[in-house]
Parts: structure tokens; sequence; C-alpha cells
């Protein structure tokens, strides 16, 4: 599930960029991890980052720890060694609206 603008992000991509994120993202929906990734606790528990290393660096933060879906909470280019404060933020924000919103799907409120 693509959350915000992280699907047109993704298509944003050069084509290896794309390829290689759909590559990933289709093993993950197979159950296995994708080939570079780690754990990003500061955008949110669970919260994973697919790390793709084509012509350029781009990142995709997911959530995989739902039986119904894997959560695409964003993508962008990685310019920096550093990730940018924005993304994190970003990736925060749409990781509390999902939060959100299966909570209120739970409680009968969606």
């Amino acid at each position: 599930m693509w959350l915000g603008s992280s699907l047109e992000d993704v298509k944003g991509f050069p084509e290896d960029g794309r390829r290689s994120a759909g590559y990933q993202l289709r093993r993950l929906q197979e159950g296995l991890e994708p080939n570079d990734w780690k754990a990003m606790p500061g955008v949110g528990p669970g919260v994973q980052e697919i790390r793709l290393h084509t012509t350029t660096e781009h990142r995709v933060f997911y959530v995989a720890r739902f039986a119904e879906a894997v959560y695409v909470l964003h993508a962008f280019e990685k310019k920096a060694q550093k990730t940018p404060k924005r993304d994190l933020e970003l990736g925060q924000r749409r990781y509390r609206d999902l939060m959100e919103a299966r909570r209120k799907e739970r409680h009968g409120k969606g």
C-alpha cells in the first residue's frame, strides 16, 4: 500500500532505481528481506529502510509487520550521508497517520 506521494516518488526514480525498488518490494511481499536494509526506529516502531544503490542512492521507508500489506511510507533520493530531517519527519508523519487509521478501523470508526 502506497501512502502519500510514495508511489509517485518511486516513479520519479531513474529507471534502474524504479526497477530495483520494485524488485525489493516484491521480495517483501514474498516474505523475504530486501537485499540491503536497516531498521529506522526513529521513524516508527517496525519501520525499515530499503537501501537502493544504483546510479544514484535512493531510500524507501516501509512497514511490513502487518499481515494485510506492506506499507510504503516514503521514497526519496539520498544525496548526503545523513538522512535529511524533512525525509525523516515525513516518514514519521505518515507512520503516525497509518497507525491512527488502523486504530480507528479496529474500533469501527473508519
